[in-house]
């Protein structure tokens, strides 16, 4: 039986279903299994099968409390005709001028980002987890975001009876493809809301909210679909499993081989997701969490300092421009334990830093490797693996691909006995077409529809049908708000859905 512990008060202890509906533990904690050795198992029992009865057996084993037959049925209806890839997260060849490597496109989803995958099963597992705990509340779901997980939360949560969502995200921090994929949903349960500051603004005042907004507002509790619910990252274990299948099917390694994998992180619950799969049994190499011009992981990967109090930059890879990531608290409770990780938090948040000791930093570098890359190189990526394969990447995957060939070159990969390296490719390149072009040496046409359509006459790569048309659709939501009037405005619309 698995429980969930908070991170911050290992007196609360619940089942998976009830961490889900609660999203953040109380006092502001993340969840996490309290037994790790629980999660342990063979992993040829997972990869002998479709993506689908993947996701069977590694929720089976989070989320226990849910049963088998239960399980199974929300499997099927989280991912029944929402994907364009049969495969789900298809894994792609590209070579390159340091070796091949493997492309996992995560972005065949509703809103083309990596985000789908969980969030076309947190609404499902979070309605089944009402029935289970007796929750009477409708709920509000709170959310910040950089850019892809407040599409994908809309899409996910829009229309779903009982509950609410509201995505609060960076005015201006954002693409344009992005921005409209938030604000154009007219479901009356949506709310989409730009504050005045960046994505960490929203993100503290999102986890604030939390904590100062006692719980039921008229009848209307809140919850979160961002990577702190444990029921957003569990999903994204999968597709590790789901890759070294697809490398063992294609004969790219041999049953056993360890494999690499280059994730583009800024709230590190996608990297995290890898550390499950690793401790669930799956041979995983190393984990190289790629960082943008924002390195703020680099810096902590390499010293073991993680320092908030700097410059913070706007990329063209909008998603990884984060410096407080929130799911490190995670793997820093299994490392460092309760107590070191409560005193680092609570530092985080008095002084904007912390650091960990010298042993705590030797066991977390045995898997994970900090490398960063700016604007520049992630340009030269797209402009290179482009002209060299004809291959097409966005502007999180390029960061993630000279971030691969860095490490390829440095000293952390001499001696690495890994068979393949897989790079997660987190998005479309048509979310951010006009990077995209200007990598490729084009010219802007002005609007991110004509630079949309520049993109598809040059390279001939297909535009995804979720944002084919989002240009003809009008702006619903139109808030720009400070970030003191956060508490305020939820509250309201939490008093308008009760």
């Amino acid at each position: 039986m698995i429980e969930y512990v908070s991170t911050r008060n290992p007196s609360i202890r619940v089942r998976s279903s009830k961490a889900i509906l609660d999203g953040q533990a109380e006092g502001g904690g993340l969840y996490v299994p309290a037994d790790i050795d629980l999660i342990k198992t063979d992993y040829h029992d997972i990869i002998k099968g479709d993506f689908r009865s993947m996701a069977k057996s590694v929720w089976s084993i989070f989320f226990d409390d849910y049963g088998k037959e239960e399980t199974d049925r929300l499997v099927e209806v989280s991912y029944k005709d929402k994907f364009s890839a049969p495969d789900i997260t298809p894994l792609v060849r590209v070579g390159s001028k340091s070796g091949d490597a493997y492309v996992l496109e995560l972005w065949h989803g509703p809103t083309s980002a990596f985000k789908d995958v969980a969030l076309s099963a947190l609404p499902n597992l979070m309605s089944a987890a009402r029935g289970m705990n007796d929750f009477t509340d409708d709920i509000m779901i709170l959310t910040a975001t950089s850019g892809d997980t407040g599409s994908a939360a809309i899409q996910g949560f829009r229309d779903v009876p009982g509950t609410g969502i509201i995505v609060f995200f960076p005015h201006g921090g954002v693409s344009d493809t992005q921005r409209l994929q938030m604000v154009t949903p007219d479901s009356s349960n949506v709310t989409a809301c730009a504050i005045r500051g960046n994505f960490d603004d929203a993100q503290t005042g999102v986890k604030k909210l939390f904590r100062e907004i006692p719980k039921p507002v008229k009848g209307v509790s809140l919850s979160s679909a961002n990577s702190i619910n444990i029921g957003r990252l569990v999903p994204q274990i999968v597709y590790y499993f789901s890759a070294y299948a697809q490398l063992l099917e294609k004969g790219v390694i041999n049953d056993g081989d360890k494999v690499d994998y280059v994730v583009p992180t800024g709230n590190f619950g996608d990297i995290m997701a890898g550390w499950y799969a690793l401790k669930m049994g799956l041979p995983v190499g190393r984990l190289v969490c790629a960082s943008n011009k924002n390195d703020v992981l680099t810096e902590f990967l390499n010293t073991g300092h993680y320092d908030r109090k700097r410059d913070f930059y706007k990329t063209t890879s909008p998603s990884m421009d984060i410096l407080v990531s929130s799911n490190l608290e995670r793997l820093l409770w299994y490392i460092c334990g309760p107590e070191h990780t409560l005193a680092y938090m609570k530092q985080l948040e008095q002084t904007g830093e912390y650091q960990i000791t010298d042993d705590e930093l030797f066991e977390i570098q045995k898997v994970f490797t900090g490398v960063f890359s700016d604007d520049g190189e992630g340009a030269a990526a797209i402009r290179n693996v482009f002209e060299s394969d004809k291959y097409l990447m966005d502007t999180h995957t390029s960061i993630a691909w000279a971030c691969m060939e860095k490490y390829r070159s440095g000293d952390a990969h001499f001696g690495n006995d890994a068979a393949a390296t897989v790079v997660l490719s987190t998005a479309s390149p048509y979310k951010f077409s006009a990077a995209v072009l200007e990598a490729l040496g084009e010219e802007l046409t002005g609007s991110d529809e004509g630079n949309m359509k520049k993109v598809r006459e040059i390279t001939g790569a297909e535009v995804p049908s979720g944002l084919a048309g989002i240009f003809s659709k009008p702006v619903i939501h139109k808030d720009v708000i400070e970030i003191s009037d956060m508490k305020p405005y939820v509250i309201e619309k939490c008093t308008k859905q009760g």
